[in-house]
């Protein structure tokens, strides 16, 4: 059992014999402390979803490329950019939420809650075959859908061509949005909530816009890119704002008919509910302490406020 300490008014004795010490000793440091925990986990679960999603996709195309056209569509300069995005901005974006209110209205993660949950790989599942599948059908049928050269077959000293930037811008565009959709973990159906409190975030946002924009248009051989015409941007950004809408469809399929299995980083034991009901006489008296102690830290609260 913890024990709770006051850090000003507790002796050292006390201090050196404690679990939790309040340098404060105001007990709503208590709750401040519950919704930072329980925002860093989300933020390294959102992460992760958005991470996956992306290696999945990239590493599929290029070995499903490498094996149908004897080449990735997606050259290592432009992975290069997309892994900046993926490591460095997204971690940036997605690290800065400030916790809400929310957070205090969910039940505790028990010890064997997996990291990776149902409706975490429902995502990450979803949005990778609505990027497959459009990436795929942009390799393959895309020079029909556009009316341009065909660029499956152009050999290595060839000036790049439309075909395989479309793919690549693409690609990013769709990232781009699943990161707006990364930011909800739990089911939720507005991924824009609170998206107006964090500057970083949107600034991230609209920085790779701006980089993915000057390197389609002015990277040339060195990013394998060339310039698209406003036609084939406006596709682009629509197959992206897609995966928007997509994710309102996975967010309809309900995670409890999934199965269990769909879980990923799983250890320990699961913590007993503070009322669960005890197996024998040892439990039931500890369950009583624990439960006179919650009494008694919710009756002080009451008094200093």
């Amino acid at each position: 059992m913890s024990t709770l300490l006051q850090g000003i008014a507790g002796t050292d004795v006390a201090k050196e014999a404690s679990d939790i010490i309040l340098t404060d000793d105001n007990f709503t440091s208590i709750v401040k402390a519950v919704m930072w925990g329980r925002n860093v986990y989300d933020s390294i679960a959102k992460f992760l979803q958005f991470q996956l999603t992306v290696n999945v996709v990239a590493v599929v195309v290029a070995f499903i490329g490498a094996c149908a056209i004897e080449d990735s569509p997606l050259k290592a300069v432009q992975m290069l950019w997309v892994n900046l995005i993926m490591d460095t901005f997204a971690a940036l974006a997605l690290a800065t939420e400030m916790p809400t209110e929310d957070l205090l209205t969910r039940r505790p993660y028990g010890r064997k809650k997996p990291l990776i949950s149902r409706t975490m790989m429902k995502n990450i599942i979803g949005h990778s075959l609505y990027q497959l599948v459009i990436i795929f059908l942009l390799v393959f049928i895309g020079e029909k859908i556009f009316d341009i050269d065909n660029g499956r077959y152009a050999t290595l000293h060839t000036a790049p061509t439309e075909h395989f930037t479309i793919v690549f811008n693409a690609f990013v565009m769709m990232t781009l949005f699943n990161e707006i959709n990364a930011r909800k973990i739990h089911n939720e159906r507005n991924v824009f909530a609170g998206l107006h409190l964090n500057p970083i975030y949107y600034c991230i946002l609209i920085t790779t816009f701006i980089g993915q924009a000057l390197i389609v248009q002015f990277g040339g051989f060195f990013f394998s890119t060339a310039a698209l015409s406003a036609e084939q941007w406006l596709w682009c950004i629509f197959l992206g704002v897609g995966e928007l809408i997509w994710g309102q469809v996975i967010t309809s399929i309900p995670s409890k008919k999934l199965p269990k299995k769909l879980t990923a980083f799983s250890e320990g034991t699961e913590i007993p509910a503070i009322f669960e009901r005890p197996k024998d006489e040892d439990e039931t008296e500890t369950m009583e302490k624990r439960s006179g102690q919650i009494l008694w830290l919710r009756g002080l609260t009451r008094l200093q406020t």
